[in-house]
């Protein structure tokens, strides 16, 4: 606890340089762009009309409830992990210079990069509510509830943001294999398609162990369905949240020693 307290009290202090990290980062992001940050809204919505397009005819027969929506939250969702982790990941080798010139305590840089991509998520949720008026979906109470969804999958990317930021930097070569990892996670995390056509032993193994597969159904149960989620995923997101979050953070502080070796 004591070691927690010390980094808080550091945050704290360092609270002026993770600001400007964070707007560093959104600024790089929308750089030379015409639409700008408009373009958190467009992106998944133009995902979510190819989608739509493509797949809801082939799912028909599924009978699946206001199909757009369900795969806007989705992407949505899943962009917002692959985003804060991809950024995450180069985030100590990305600032290489600055960590040579000075000392800052290394994990602002990953902490910066996830919530940056915190705040493009928080943006990209007005394209959802812009599908749900087109589609006349009416939301209940319980979409008040997502910021505790939206928190535990803050938490989880930025555990996981701290090992591939960590791996990284000793292995150039994670990027590479992190991207093609992400193709297959997003197929298994049931964006486009309802998760019963999965096998059921498939099926049985997402759910307990594809932890985007989980935050993904905790977001449309709240949003699409007007639910509360099972109470197998609330435990186990938050399960998989804090795990992740103290190994990936026990991983970096220590290995974050070498990394100016390496960088």
């Amino acid at each position: 606890m004591g070691k927690i307290k010390e980094r808080l009290i550091v945050l704290y202090d360092k609270r002026e340089l993770l600001e400007q990290l964070v707007r560093r980062d959104i600024r790089l992001k929308y750089r030379r762009s015409v639409l700008g940050y408009f373009w958190s809204i467009m992106n998944p919505l133009l995902i979510m009309l190819v989608l739509t397009a493509v797949f809801s005819n082939l799912f028909r027969r599924y009978n699946m409830v206001n199909y757009p929506v369900y795969v806007i939250i989705g992407r949505a969702v899943f962009d917002f992990f692959q985003h804060a982790t991809s950024q995450g990941m180069l985030s100590i080798i990305g600032n290489a210079n600055l960590i040579r010139k000075i000392y800052v305590p290394k994990y602002i840089f990953t902490l910066a990069s996830v919530t940056s991509a915190a705040v493009d998520f928080i943006f990209s949720l007005g394209a959802i509510a812009i599908v749900m008026i087109i589609t006349r979906t009416v939301p209940s109470w319980h979409v008040l509830l997502l910021p505790f969804v939206i928190v535990q999958l803050y938490v989880f990317c930025l555990g996981f943001s701290f090992f591939l930021a960590a791996a990284t930097v000793f292995f150039r070569d994670t990027r590479y294999i992190y991207n093609a990892l992400m193709l297959g996670w997003m197929f298994v995390s049931a964006i486009f398609y309802p998760a019963s056509i999965l096998p059921e032993k498939l099926l049985w193994f997402v759910s307990n162990f594809n932890p985007m597969f989980i935050y993904i159904g905790q977001a449309r149960d709240l949003i699409l369905y007007g639910a509360m989620p099972p109470c197998q995923y609330i435990l186990t997101g938050t399960l998989w949240a804090l795990v992740t979050f103290f190994i990936g953070m026990e991983i970096f502080r220590r290995t974050q020693d070498s990394f100016i070796l390496y960088i």
